[in-house]
């Protein structure tokens, strides 16, 4: 165990790495504002005021959402897809999923499968290659995707959970985010969204050097350079699409403004839509250079989109003292604490807090811990799954922390221990590691989800 010194002398080496380092820019303010009922006046349109409107208290952050008309994009009545991203998906569907990716697994690797509970095994590494997709699955990803009704919403959703091929991918991307159901409706949202985003541009851009915005804008400014992978993020073009992307998101969601951490999740939507137009055998080493301006546009306002409905979900990570992950953390500490209490116990003696690694997990979803082509495949799921990135994600993070139970166990320091929870050996993995990962998380969801009490000792 270590000293109170050592402890002091670590954290304060590694101040500048840690969740405790972020800082928050706060403060983004702007008047309502809809560009398709004042797309003529934006030009002449005065600028908005510096010193926000006092508005009437609210007790819950679900009321100030709700009061907030222009910071949520509520009312779609259109897209019958996003209206069904509460319904529950079919159980049996997903546990068929996860069984089947286990017991797959087992067979080849000719070892058993994972245990349930407590207890809870590492898995082994896998050593062969990751299995192909059925030969069906492109098809039926298809030809759900291109339906000229909304009845196949769900089934899109069933056949997603499991992992989506890459050459259909960005459009389910767009129908799970906000595109409608329906494909003969989808020209005209395509439409009505990029010019509702490029409204907001031409609206809100130019005052990103105002004395209100400019510390937001600055932030961005100086995160983006330090985002993974830096051969994609460091090419002009796209420093600018993130630039543009983030400050207006920012400036439309007063209730949090810009944290650092919401910047890392606009790479997994750029990174899927561009590659619907290019060619490149790992994501990592995209090249927009010879993408069409046009073609970058749509891009940006489809990556804006996508990731405003992502951040729907968990905006309380990111408002004032960010208490969704607070939350978040503490119920993976207790969720821990019931599947592998050895573990937990292990941390715990050690004196390592929850927070200080997992917070990182919460903020970023994962994304700083495996490699961006894990992130899209996990993706593909958190899409899929009602809540996703709000609760499944728990789920995943408990699965994630007991994969490495052996290593942990092994540890006998707190710094060892904290550096090696920062830094899991992750680069090697594949969609098969992430497809083992969702199918124990999904079992600990079907364990826990329901019996809440079951957290508590």
């Amino acid at each position: 165990m270590a000293s109170d010194g050592a402890r002091k002398q670590f954290w304060k080496r590694s101040n500048s790495k840690l969740p405790g380092s972020i800082q928050h820019v706060y403060g983004a303010q702007h008047p309502p504002f809809d560009p398709l009922l004042h797309g003529t006046l934006l030009k002449s349109t005065a600028k908005m005021p510096t010193t926000p409107v006092k508005a009437k208290r609210v007790s819950t952050f679900q009321e100030f959402e709700s009061n907030t008309s222009d910071a949520w994009d509520a009312g779609e009545d259109d897209d019958e897809l996003l209206a069904m991203a509460a319904e529950s998906l079919n159980s049996e569907v997903v546990m068929e999923t996860a069984n089947r990716v286990l017991r797959n697994h087992s067979q080849r690797q000719g070892r058993p499968t994972l245990q349930e509970g407590p207890g809870l095994q590492q898995k082994p590494r896998p050593e062969a290659e990751p299995p192909s997709p059925p030969s069906g699955d492109l098809r039926l990803v298809k030809s759900v995707s291109e339906s000229h009704t909304s009845c196949p919403a769900e089934e899109l959703r069933k056949l997603s959970w499991s992992g989506i091929p890459k050459p259909v991918r960005p459009m389910t991307w767009k129908l799970l985010g906000y595109l409608p159901a329906n494909v003969d409706r989808r020209p005209a949202t395509l439409q009505r969204k990029q010019k509702e985003y490029f409204a907001f541009i031409e609206h809100y851009y130019d005052s990103r050097n105002d004395e209100v915005h400019q510390d937001t804008y600055r932030q961005i400014h100086i995160d983006i350079p330090r985002m993974s992978p830096e051969a994609l993020i460091l090419q002009p073009k796209v420093t600018e699409i993130f630039e543009r992307i983030l400050f207006i998101w920012a400036i439309r969601h007063p209730a949090s403004g810009y944290v650092q951490g919401i910047n890392d999740l606009v790479t997994p939507f750029f990174v899927v839509f561009i590659c619907e137009y290019i060619e490149a055998e790992e994501v990592d080493t995209v090249d927009v250079s010879g993408v069409p301006a046009e073609v970058l546009r749509n891009i940006e306002a489809d990556t804006y989109w996508c990731m405003s409905k992502l951040l729907d979900g968990i905006q309380d990570n990111y408002t004032f003292a960010q208490p969704g992950i607070q939350m978040k953390v503490k119920m993976l500490e207790e969720l821990v604490s019931r599947i592998d209490e050895q573990v937990h116990r292990h941390l715990d003696q050690h004196e390592v807090r929850y927070l200080q690694f997992a917070f990182r997990w919460m903020n970023n979803l994962l994304m700083r811990e495996v490699p961006l082509r894990c992130t899209i495949r996990l993706w593909d799921t958190y899409q899929s799954e009602p809540e996703g990135f709000s609760h499944f994600h728990l789920y995943v993070c408990a699965a994630f922390l007991v994969r490495w139970r052996k290593e942990i166990l092994e540890e006998k320091d707190f710094q060892e221990l904290l550096l090696f929870l920062q830094n899991l050996p992750t680069a090697q993995w594949d969609d098969e590691d992430i497809s083992l990962l969702l199918a124990e998380a999904y079992r600990l969801k079907f364990a826990f989800a329901d019996a809440p009490n079951h957290y508590k000792k």
